[in-house]
């Protein structure tokens, strides 16, 4: 990429400044082309679009390259003339942006980049921020991912955990089917699923993407009754394997027309879903925009808050289920924040994201007892228990909040259990000492303190001795996992420190407890 341009682009839009309250469809004069528009997206700070534009004379491959990425920048009223990304992104096989990281520091691309430029459709890349541009893309490894089109179109979703993708190869039910694999916390790809015969076709399902909670999704369809070649459909998920969903709904007018709608995709945060058409363009596909009128009831497509409160009326929950829903709060200035949560039973195991405005929401087997672990980047994890044997409720709501690693913070231990009046570790213990010990792995730089309380019952001398034996043991296991015993320091404390009355069973079970403090950060 010129780097003369991108620094002028750069100004261009720092002094205009950014706002996108007068978008409209003719925000796009200056996108469209003679030449095929795919494939939009926009960065998530929503100053950048991202097109692949197909049989550009400027391509690398020239006017016989099915597709290079160019972007385009804000500047006010509509968006600037597209420029060539440049051959780092691009080479001459078929290229397209396929999502981006939450903050914007990853860009995830369609296929893989072979130094010979021959096409490559076989799974995705990743390139990094630079202060110069994108960095060179590297090819990430799916396990059995096969493609025989020329062409792959998808979506990278839910901060690069998701990657739902149109190909045609084995197990299809015509030539394109829908494909999902998911990024495990190893960082490594599932094997890829089709979607299933709800979704697919006899004919070809194409140009997926996810909204940005993952519950919804989109995509464009010759296999159905439509009103042009191919119409855009949207479904609803209804577990979290991304393998169940709803029937299929036509979006209808004024998305879809006589002519081909490919590449849906609605940008929630930013108010507007973008798509491409065939009818009335200037040469091939154009970028079109939709913003529904909040009065119409395909508002469920762009507004979050609706969205959530339409799809809730539409919930499926069987005889032997709960749906467990909430948000993940900061426990120091009440935002919501972005986390994962693991529902671990005997028999199931869930593992579902909460979004900062939306939430999570996830049926899990009533019959079941749960813990529940919640992570988030940048906060201490925690654990919790949860029995549903006793509970004659159809849904449950669950808020948690994570304490931010600062120096400071102190965490109750609240599933870390001795044998009585003596320092051996019950077996429940480990679970939640292994949360913490992957929480000191994933910060190398915390060093905390251990600190055992009791309660009153006994005499000063013993209890303080008990205490100490305690955290000691804690701190032995920890280290026996591979943390340096010099990050872990520790103290007994006794009955000195209560947190509750001592003249009740209750107060004593909660004065009996081991804590940690964040001592360096």
């Amino acid at each position: 990429m010129n780097r003369f341009l991108v620094c002028f682009f750069i100004l261009f839009v720092s002094f205009f400044g950014f706002a996108q309250t007068n978008l409209s469809s003719t925000s796009f004069q200056l996108v469209n082309s003679v030449y095929d528009e795919q494939n939009p997206i926009v960065s998530p700070d929503g100053k950048t679009l991202y097109l692949t534009i197909g049989n550009h004379p400027q391509n690398v491959g020239g006017i016989r390259d099915r597709g290079d990425i160019w972007f385009s920048v804000w500047v006010g009223d509509g968006w600037s003339a597209p420029v060539h990304a440049g051959p780092v992104l691009n080479d001459r096989s078929y290229n397209g942006v396929a999502g981006f990281s939450d903050d914007g520091e990853l860009m995830y691309l369609l296929g893989h980049y072979d130094p010979t430029g021959q096409a490559r459709t076989q799974g995705i890349a990743v390139s990094r921020k630079t202060g110069s541009g994108w960095s060179k893309p590297e090819n990430v490894f799916i396990p059995y991912f096969q493609n025989k089109s020329t062409v792959l179109s998808g979506h990278v979703a839910m901060d690069g955990r998701v990657f739902i993708y149109s190909a045609e190869t084995y197990g299809s039910y015509g030539v394109e089917d829908l494909y999902v694999t998911t990024r495990g916390t190893d960082g490594r790809w599932s094997e890829p699923r089709n979607l299933g015969s709800s979704i697919n076709t006899s004919l070809q399902e194409l140009t997926p993407s996810l909204s940005e909670d993952g519950n919804t999704l989109y995509f464009s369809s010759n296999g159905r009754s439509g009103l042009g070649s191919f119409d855009v459909y949207y479904s609803n998920r209804l577990d979290d394997s991304f393998l169940r969903w709803s029937v299929p709904v036509n979006i209808n007018q004024p998305v879809n027309s006589a002519g081909r709608e490919l590449f849906f995709k609605a940008f929630n945060t930013h108010g507007y879903s973008l798509y491409t058409s065939t009818t009335n363009s200037d040469g091939y596909g154009d970028i079109r925009f939709y913003k529904p009128d909040p009065k119409d009831s395909t508002v469920l497509l762009v507004v979050p808050d609706t969205l959530i409160k339409m799809r809730e009326k539409k919930y499926i929950i069987a005889e032997n289920e709960i749906r467990v829903y909430g948000k993940v709060y900061d426990a120091v200035n009440e935002i919501p924040v972005k986390a994962g949560l693991k529902f671990a039973g005997a028999t199931n195991t869930y593992a579902i994201e909460s979004q900062r405005s939306l939430g999570y929401s996830v049926n899990v087997n009533s019959t079941d007892t749960y813990t529940l672990e919640v992570i988030a980047d940048g906060y201490i994890s925690s654990l919790e228990k949860l029995d549903l044997h006793t509970l004659e409720l159809r849904e449950l709501e669950m808020d948690f909040r994570l304490q931010p690693i600062v120096i400071g913070a102190t965490v109750n231990l609240k599933n870390v259990l001795f044998v009585q009046s003596k320092p051996a570790l019950l077996p429940e213990s480990y679970q939640e000492l292994d949360l913490v010990v992957a929480f000191m792995k994933s910060n190398p730089t915390v060093e905390i303190e251990l600190a055992g309380h009791t309660d009153s019952r006994g005499s000063f001398r013993q209890l303080m001795e008990l205490s100490q034996q305690r955290v000691n043991r804690v701190k032995e296991y920890m280290v026996s996992k591979g943390i340096d015993k010099k990050r872990i320091t520790g103290k007994g404390y006794g009955g000195s420190k209560p947190i509750a009355n001592n003249d009740t069973e209750e107060g004593r079970m909660l004065n009996r407890r081991v804590e940690f403090i964040i001592k360096k950060n």
